[in-house]
């Protein structure tokens, strides 16, 4: 077919593009629906130039699967080593290959690879082979070469340097080029990737493709996520730097991430928190898995994400699974949205595994500072990426978060279950951070109570009797004796809250001297604080 197809349809009569298309063989037609000139928009059309990587950053549903789609479709006709790499295997074959936007789908019959799932290839009509590699082993990607490459989602990839190996491989041919189709994440390898000169970069968003979307997607994703920080980097795909009112920072995760678990861990716990519902608009039911070693103080290690979108017995049997496979010796199970039915649920999978029921008394924030208190320690530890749980705590944001309105943090909620499991009896740590906590938060109450109490005072008018006030104060508090723990629990601020008023009431007294009255009574009980 011309490559002038698409221009000359445009240009055709209606009665004439339908005798067109009536008169096309089967095969003609197969090639002109699979066509991506006809279907693609400016931005999503291998671009020219001089480029080593074209980087394709965009939102959700912008279309970028079917850019590598198309990218590796191209390649395929004049190359003869084009790889793929997703961040899993499943990601690999249900995403890149078999999903609605892989390639065996938008493939003409006369295009169509052969795929051989035990062989981990791909091989084309023309005699191109393309093997297939996955994040999670960077020492399967060590050697293996390419003339191009497509890797997708990169920003996911449990090990980061996957892409190393496979940009040390992609040195075949005249001129060796990679596709990165992700969203974005403020992570190195993005940021490095976007700062190369070499690298031609494409921003997109959600809305970009708004016309191609199902109405679902709309009322399920962008309408929840629409106007929040996660919403930006996921349908906006903006690099978003840490949130500084959140518990959580990346910062500190990229800080202390470890490539493998140590070995002889103490204990080992999966944290479940069951949605409340099973339907389409149903949370999420988060499933982290975590553990201790034997250090002292102990660090903690977060390992595996297993969180899932499934009815009770489809989360029940991938947490006993999650159990099973890291040989866990105890399942955490929230069970304010389920009570009882959480553990039947679980033992119906497998009645022999041990659990414990834990419930939630607190608010999330004040459940989570305690584990936040744990990573600013440094002493909790990412086993390579966990994309979708780092993209959740870093997010979370206690000032704004509303129960029942704001999406429900599932994964960062099994994890502060894991982690305060974890921490039981270990020198109480996150029950002595909890009522340090507690304990501080009182004194901040009682003290703004007593606040309050001396803003609803009258202040005397007679400017002459302000002096006087403040002696008197003094030998009240003189009378009970002066103490370090007296000076501490408010004088000084029982003081220069007596100025603030009066300044407040428009009292005309004299500042200057109260400023002075106020130093010479903070000499005189910081000196008594010292010899106390």
């Amino acid at each position: 077919m011309p490559s002038s197809l698409k221009s000359e349809l445009a240009n055709l009569k209606p009665s004439d593009r339908e005798a067109f298309l009536a008169s096309l063989t089967d095969d003609e037609a197969d090639r002109l629906w699979h066509d991506w000139e006809l279907h693609a928009r400016p931005n999503q059309v291998l671009p020219l130039g001089d480029w080593m990587v074209w980087l394709i950053l965009s939102g959700r549903g912008f279309g970028k699967t079917r850019c590598g789609v198309e990218a590796v479709k191209s390649w395929s006709k004049t190359s003869k080593r084009v790889n793929l790499a997703g961040a899993t295997a499943d990601d690999v074959r249900q995403i890149m290959i078999e999903g609605e936007s892989g390639i065996l789908p938008h493939c003409a019959r006369s295009e169509r690879p052969l795929y051989i799932p035990s062989q981990r290839k791909l091989v084309w009509p023309s005699g191109c082979v393309s093997l297939l590699l996955y994040g999670t082993e960077p020492d399967r990607a060590r050697g293996k070469q390419s003339e191009k490459l497509w890797a997708d989602e990169v920003a996911s990839w449990a090990y980061p340097e996957t892409w190393d190996q496979l940009m040390f491989g992609l040195r075949l041919g005249d001129n060796p080029q990679a596709i990165v189709t992700t969203t974005p994440r403020p992570i190195p390898i993005i940021k490095e990737l976007v700062a190369a000169k070499s690298t031609k970069l494409t921003r997109g968003s959600t809305y970009d493709n708004k016309d191609n979307l199902a109405l679902k997607f709309y009322t399920q994703v962008i309408t929840k996520y629409e106007g929040t920080r996660l919403g930006r980097q996921e349908l906006n795909a903006e690099i978003l730097d840490d949130n500084p009112s959140a518990l959580f920072t990346l910062a500190n995760i990229e800080q202390h991430r470890i490539n493998k678990v140590p070995e002889n861990m103490a204990r080992v716990v999966v944290g479940v928190d069951p949605a409340a519902t099973s339907g389409e608009d149903a949370d999420d039911t988060g499933i982290i898995t975590a553990s201790r070693d034997n250090q002292n103080p102990p660090h903690f290690y977060v390992y595996d994400d297993d969180t899932c979108h499934e009815k009770p017995l489809g989360w029940a049997q991938r947490a006993v699974g999650a159990y099973k496979r890291h040989k866990a010796d105890r399942i955490i199970g929230e069970t304010n949205n389920g009570g009882e039915m959480v553990e039947a649920t679980i033992r119906s999978v497998d009645a022999n595994v041990a659990y414990r029921s834990v419930h939630a008394s607190r608010g999330k924030v004040v459940r989570a500072e305690p584990v936040s208190a744990l990573y600013e320690q440094g002493r909790v530890h990412h086993v390579g990426v966990l994309a979708k749980l780092e993209d959740e705590i870093t997010q979370f944001d206690p000032s704004t978060y509303e129960p029942g309105k704001s999406p429900s943090p599932n994964r960062m909620d099994a994890l502060v279950w894991a982690i305060t499991e974890l921490s039981e009896n270990v020198d109480g740590l996150v029950g002595y951070y909890a009522e340090k906590q507690a304990a501080q938060q009182k004194e901040k109450d009682e003290f703004e109570a007593k606040r309050d109490e001396r803003k609803k005072m009258t202040l005397p008018k007679d400017i002459r009797s302000w002096s006087p006030e403040i002696r008197l104060i003094a030998i009240s508090i003189s009378a009970e004796g002066v103490t370090k723990d007296r000076w501490h629990s408010g004088f000084a601020a029982e003081l220069e809250d007596w100025i603030d008023l009066c300044e407040k009431d428009d009292t005309p007294v004299r500042l200057r001297f109260a400023e002075k009255e106020y130093e010479r009574l903070q000499k005189k009980f910081g000196r008594a604080k010292e010899n106390s």
